[in-house]
């Protein structure tokens, strides 16, 4: 994904989170090994949500990998210790996919897929 989609795509999915409840609390974290595309607050969860915009929903699975999870989770503990206001929250992980809508469902604009509690 190139900088200029990935961030219109974290754009995209902090719309579609802040219509559905959630707050935004921070967007492009970088900590430790990795990077929080967007922390949110909702019903009392601390959610860190993976943006991935790509042509196809399977290759933006396949971009979830385990060594992602990984920095995924390294970045999350290292948010929370800056942050420790919201240490005691449960949280999760979630995983938001954009891909383009094709022939005459163009005009809807891209389809969002949101994946909850992805990581175990």
């Amino acid at each position: 994904m190139s900088t200029r989609s990935g961030n219109i795509g974290e754009s995209q999915a902090s719309r579609y989170l802040q219509h559905r409840g959630y707050r935004i609390l921070d967007r492009n974290a970088r900590l430790g090994r990795g990077e929080l595309d967007i922390v949110a607050l909702h019903k009392g969860i601390l959610v860190f949500v993976e943006v991935k915009a790509h042509r196809d929903r399977e290759s933006a699975l396949l971009a979830v990998d385990e060594n992602k999870c990984a920095r995924l989770k390294s970045a999350a503990e290292m948010w929370r210790s800056l942050h420790p206001g919201y240490v005691a929250l449960q949280c999760r992980f979630d995983l938001i996919i954009i891909t383009p809508r094709l022939g005459l469902t163009a005009w809807l604009g891209p389809c969002i897929e949101h994946m909850e509690d992805i990581i175990r």
